[in-house]
């Protein structure tokens, strides 16, 4: 079957403080998910699933009945604060989803073939989308839940490349064995620009401790290739999540951390793709302008076409 797309479309986006999914960057009023799309059909996807939270419903419809739909078959899956399992309720006050995890398994329902995984608002190159296509349609090579382990894949960037001049982010940092496949993926928050310039990078802890990267270091941006036999393994690992950490203020499961945790029991090997593709999103509205413009490169370059839904504004 072809491999289908997941969108991860719910975020909140408090630092950006809009709808950052749905803003126009391209030259032609497109989104970064429009060129993920785009790039994705290039690579052979035909079917779509977003992932959305109920109150950007009508905004999603119109944005998709216009430019998507048309081009691929579409589905939605809804990411839900109480979409808990055991009669389970969040805690009062809760009003953020519980992150990247649930997002991903919030589609279980919608999803009927291999599959990737990307984030809405972020630009991840034609480069990365080609070659986790052409990985999820090599044999699987398994015939049973770890023995051999799942197997999975991912585009990796350089953390130089992906850091923002405004202030912090967080990125998967991995660990990648001479095989070329995942060892560890550890999330880091807080990075920043080291201020003693070049590509570093530097984690500033509470303790008033510091981490610091030479900004090689290849990172996790969230655009993964899956197999459906995903999703009962994150099902357990959101269960555990929840039974020690549902009362934490703000925690989320990441998506990397799952990933991580199956490796570390060797349920599933992660083989990692150096793409050369640039990557860039925009975590904070003063990262629109940056983007606009290397988005304007990229369409002089010949590299995508202006508009690049012909026939559409």
């Amino acid at each position: 079957m072809k491999p289908e797309l997941l969108v991860m479309a719910a975020g909140v986006a408090s630092r950006y403080g809009a709808l950052k999914q749905i803003e126009t960057v391209g030259p032609g009023g497109e989104t970064l998910m429009d060129y993920a799309i785009y790039d994705a059909l290039r690579a052979g996807v035909e079917r779509i699933v977003f992932v959305i939270r109920r109150e950007t419903e009508a905004d999603f419809h119109a944005l998709v009945g216009r430019r998507y739909a048309r081009r691929a078959e579409v589905a939605y899956a809804y990411q839900d604060l109480h979409d808990l399992p055991g009669g389970r309720m969040p805690p009062v006050g809760r009003t953020k989803p519980w992150g990247t995890g649930q997002a991903v398994l919030a589609a279980r329902d919608s999803i009927r073939a291999p599959f990737l995984v990307i984030n809405a608002d972020d630009f991840y190159g034609a480069e990365a989308f080609r070659l986790l296509v052409d990985f999820l349609q090599e044999p699987a090579g398994h015939s049973t839940l770890g023995d051999p382990p799942e197997r999975y894949a991912m585009a990796a960037y350089e953390l130089g490349k992906t850091l923002s001049d405004q202030g912090t982010v967080s990125r998967g940092v991995c660990k990648v064995s001479p095989e070329g496949t995942l060892d560890e993926v550890v999330e880091h928050v807080s990075l920043a620009r080291d201020p003693q310039g070049g590509e570093g990078a530097v984690q500033r802890n509470g303790d008033g401790s510091e981490v610091r990267f030479t900004g090689l270091e290849p990172v996790s941006l969230n655009i993964w290739a899956f197999r459906p036999t995903l999703f009962p393994l994150l099902a357990e690992a959101f269960e555990r999540f929840l039974e020690s950490r549902i009362a934490e203020p703000g925690a989320e499961l990441y998506l990397p951390s799952v990933v991580a945790g199956l490796i570390e029991r060797k349920i599933a090997s992660v083989r990692v793709f150096t793409t050369s593709s640039p990557w860039f999103g925009v975590t904070y509205r003063e990262d629109r302008p940056l983007v606009e413009a290397r988005l304007r490169d990229l369409v002089a370059s010949g590299a995508y076409p202006s508009p690049l839904w012909p026939g559409e504004s």
